[in-house]
């Protein structure tokens, strides 16, 4: 096992900056998939971190009580709609999407499940897999013959502990992440203090990050963030690296002005742009 702390250094040596001549069509097209009653917020942090990290184009494929909060909230991003009212239930969509985020907010129904294995067997886009998603797939985990490879797991630690079927110590938890990163061909970003990543044999402790993180959304902000650079090229692994940095680095600006208890998801959106400026020579 070999493990690689994310610090600057290994940032700067996988950031590309934007290029001069850029546009819209070149930045990447994200979409972002999920969303149920009362729980569109997710799909509203996720689709803005996505777009304030440099994406081009975001499309949020929600249910159809989420279309005008989605619209008036965050009306830089495009809108697709489920038939059903309050949960998805079929997802079909006429894009060619450059990457795709899935199970923010989307909930567990039954012709959620159904929608999410026929999505499954036909994507072959760049994925990053989260919340329900998550949860669904750790019932179901005959299903991952169907996940492309270095598809992006981003779990929490009861969702790791749902896919994995749990563990003693925290040794025998990397190690049980480790054979199922290298079994299933995935990445999983494990959200924690500190936020690891688990790449096969490799793992990735970010340095960026404190308690302020430790607030409903920050994850949805992070799968957002991740899949703006798979959306823009960036190889997975690299997706995740810079992804987990640049959402921890948000914190260690901002709870420095704000303190950790009034830190909300919302203000890692707030703060990218200071994050990305950190970066600049």
């Amino acid at each position: 096992m070999d493990t690689i702390f994310i610090n600057k250094k290994e940032i700067l040596e996988r950031y590309k900056s934007v290029q001069a001549e850029a546009h819209k069509g070149t930045q990447g097209h994200a979409l972002i998939i999920g969303g149920s009653y009362g729980k569109i917020g997710a799909i509203v942090l996720a689709s803005k971190s996505c777009l304030k990290s440099g994406c081009g184009l975001v499309t949020a494929y929600i249910p159809k009580c989420g279309y005008e909060i989605l619209q008036t909230s965050f009306p830089e991003a495009m809108v697709m709609t489920d038939s059903t009212e309050k949960h998805i239930a079929a997802i079909e969509f006429d894009l060619e999407p450059d990457a795709i985020a899935i199970g923010m907010g989307m909930g567990q129904e039954k012709e959620t499940q159904k929608a999410f294995l026929q999505f499954l067997k036909s994507n072959e886009k760049p994925l990053l897999i989260d919340a329900d998603g998550i949860n669904i797939i750790s019932k179901n985990q005959e299903w991952f013959d169907y996940i492309p490879e270095k598809t992006i797991l981003t779990p929490h630690l009861k969702e790791l502990q749902r896919l994995l079927g749990g563990w003693e110590s925290e040794d025998e938890k990397i190690e049980k992440a480790i054979e199922f990163s290298l079994s299933k061909k995935i990445i999983i970003v494990v959200k924690g203090a500190p936020t690891m990543i688990v790449a096969g044999h490799t793992i990735y402790k970010n340095a960026t990050g404190n308690q302020a993180l430790a607030t409903a959304g920050s994850g949805d902000a992070l799968s957002g963030i991740i899949t703006s650079f798979l959306a823009q090229g960036y190889e997975a692994v690299d997706a995740a690296i810079l992804g987990v940095y640049i959402h921890g680095l948000t914190a260690d600006i901002a709870s420095k002005v704000m303190g950790y208890e009034a830190f909300i998801a919302s203000d890692i959106i707030e703060n990218l742009g200071k994050a990305f400026l950190s970066l600049k020579p």
